[in-house]
């Protein structure tokens, strides 16, 4: 059984602040509603923080000495594994360019301080949510295209079964026609003619089946064309 992409029961926060009283004051709310919460005191350490354990969601400040939050934002979207982590800025900075500038770091949200507690909760349950979600399509479609690929294998398997048989007859029913046909009279010549027909047009869609399939796979089609192998009646009749 495959683990599921969002595996945790308890959403872990990583909270960066260079103060420890906004650390401390949030860490010990969001704790209280139920969430696993680390904290960090330097962008460079949130960094570190987060390579090691990524969280589902980063609580971040922009003012800190050394690394900034811009910066670390910056860094977090520039890694694969770290860089689809929903990331709140929270700051006493409240000029437009500052927000226009955290959101293009790749910021999802901006709380200004001083915020309300019952913001800032709202606010993280819903990127939480939203990631939630996002992950839960990302395993969705994953598992979409892993059956996909095993229906794709099964037709292509049964198709390639079902085209030597559907060849044959259309071999016997040509040596059928070349020996019998002149004394075929009414609804027999019907008959045969219709047979033919009909197994032409299996063999037919067969082959255009495993071509298309080809085709969307990049390979070369495999095999005579419909056409040509329909008509070819089987040798050791001759």
């Amino acid at each position: 059984m495959k683990e599921p992409i969002y595996p945790r029961s308890t959403p872990s926060v990583l909270m960066v602040d260079d103060t420890p009283e906004n650390l401390e004051l949030l860490t010990g709310m969001l704790k209280g509603r139920g969430y696993k919460v680390r904290a960090a005191v330097s962008g460079e350490l949130a960094l570190q923080a987060a390579r090691n354990d990524p969280p589902d969601l980063i609580l971040l400040d922009i003012s800190m000495p050394g690394m900034d939050g811009y910066e670390v934002c910056t860094q977090l979207k520039a890694d694969e594994r770290l860089k689809d982590i929903p990331v709140i800025f929270l700051s006493a900075l409240s000029e437009t360019i500052d927000k226009v500038k955290a959101f293009g770091t790749g910021g999802v949200d901006y709380i200004t301080k001083p915020f309300q507690f019952e913001e800032v909760e709202a606010r993280v349950e819903t990127h939480l949510e939203l990631r939630r979600q996002k992950l839960r399509l990302q395993e969705n479609y994953n598992e979409l295209g892993e059956l996909k690929k095993l229906r794709d294998s099964l037709v292509d398997m049964l198709l390639h079964d079902l085209r030597p048989p559907l060849t044959g007859i259309c071999g016997y029913l040509e040596l059928i026609k070349a020996k019998e046909g002149a004394s075929l009279q009414g609804e027999s010549a019907r008959s045969l003619a219709e047979a033919m027909k009909t197994a032409k047009q299996l063999v037919h869609m067969v082959g255009t089946v495993l071509a298309k399939s080809s085709l969307e796979e990049g390979k070369p089609a495999k095999g005579p064309a419909p056409d040509e192998t329909a008509a070819r009646p089987p040798a050791e009749n001759y």
